[in-house]
């Protein structure tokens, strides 16, 4: 690397940790702001509020909004440095283009990389506190629990259970039906089923097992046993955000379970694994569409480079939220509805780059 490669590199990631300090700020005091009254109202301890719940929003929204940060700031430094005159001299003087854009892809690639590592190991233990802070003092649900909850937990076992109680972690009406084949080998009713956090497995209460063979059957009751079944109370959580606060090995654990046993959560866990490969990716295209963009030294200074430079990676954010709704509720499969922002606003970059003055 030469001087000048040296010297837009300090200036990207610069201007890029600069920009993040202040989003950072700006977004801390509006949400304050918003939740204060959910703070008192529900009574959340100081302590929570820093280490728990801005402990888990501050590395969440940098992470949505990285997007937008990054474009920010590479047209930022570079139509400051095209309004300098600092361009021009550099390509007269027997840079390509091409070669121009080198340290913005060096500094662009180490960007990418934390951002990978923040998705995959940090901010899915980050949105665990954030979201258990928030299940608690910001958006408490009176009734927890959940009702007619059909699984299938193996090739041959299928569960139901009427009602299911997140906060004691019991279920009632409960009934495990095993199949051989296309054949019913047992079946076993029973009042309730609890979760026994200590031993990690299931206590099942007042049950009666009905095994079949062939024309014989037999019929056995009892009060109480324990059982280890392929399932836990996390099975029957309510909210939305329980995937954002799984680690990327859960998400492939509950993506194979999420295979046989159909409970309609596939396109949810897919979606959450593919966003955290795919969107860190991002900074390669929004450095493309920035040099581009504010390379040009034009009359009036870097506001219109700037303006026009927000406009565009807020349209991006809106894609992005616009692809994940349809792959939700329209049927659009996970892996496209991930990749489609990213080719769109490629193609918009590639134009860019062939109309930026060389």
């Amino acid at each position: 690397m030469n001087i000048i490669d040296k010297y837009i590199i300090k200036k990207y990631l610069g201007t890029f940790v600069f920009t993040m300090a202040i989003f950072t700020v700006v977004a801390v005091i509006f949400d304050i702001s918003e939740r204060m009254d959910d703070f008192l109202k529900n009574h959340a301890p100081l302590s929570k509020i820093v280490f728990e719940y801005y402990a888990g929003f501050i590395p969440f929204y940098l992470n949505f909004l990285s997007p937008l940060i990054n474009f920010i700031a590479v047209i930022f430094f570079t139509a400051k440095m095209a309004d300098q005159t600092e361009i021009v001299p550099i390509l007269n003087g027997g840079m390509s283009f091409k070669r121009f854009l080198r340290p913005y892809f060096i500094a662009a690639t180490i960007i990418c990389l934390v951002t990978l590592v923040f998705n995959i190991y940090i901010i899915p233990r980050t949105n665990k506190l954030k979201i258990g802070f928030e299940n608690i003092y910001v958006k408490p649900i009176d009734n927890n629990s959940k009702s007619s909850t059909h699984m299938q937990i193996d090739r041959n076992s299928f569960v139901y259970i009427d009602n299911f109680d997140n906060d004691r972690k019991v279920g009632y009406n409960f009934i495990l039906e095993t199949f051989k084949g296309q054949e019913l080998q047992e079946k076993l009713i029973a009042d309730r089923i609890t979760w026994d956090s200590i031993k990690n497995n299931w206590k099942i209460e007042n049950y009666t097992i009905r095994t079949v063979n062939g024309l014989n059957e037999k019929m056995t009751k009892g009060t109480s046993k324990d059982t280890t079944l392929d399932m836990s109370p996390r099975d029957f959580e309510i909210r939305d955000n329980i995937f954002m606060a799984m680690t990327t090995k859960e998400l492939n654990e509950n993506i194979k379970k999420e295979e046989i046993r159909g409970t309609g959560r596939m396109t949810d866990l897919k979606l959450e694994k593919y966003k955290r490969f795919i969107y860190p990716f991002s900074a390669y295209i929004l450095t493309l569409m920035g040099v581009s963009l504010s390379s040009k030294k034009v009359r009036g200074g870097i506001g219109l480079s700037l303006g026009l430079g927000i406009a565009l990676s807020f349209t991006y954010i809106l894609f992005i939220q616009f692809a994940n709704m349809f792959s939700l509720k329209g049927g659009l499969p996970p892996l496209l509805a991930a990749f489609i922002p990213s080719l769109i606003f490629l193609g918009v970059g590639l134009y860019l780059l062939y109309k930026a003055p060389k």
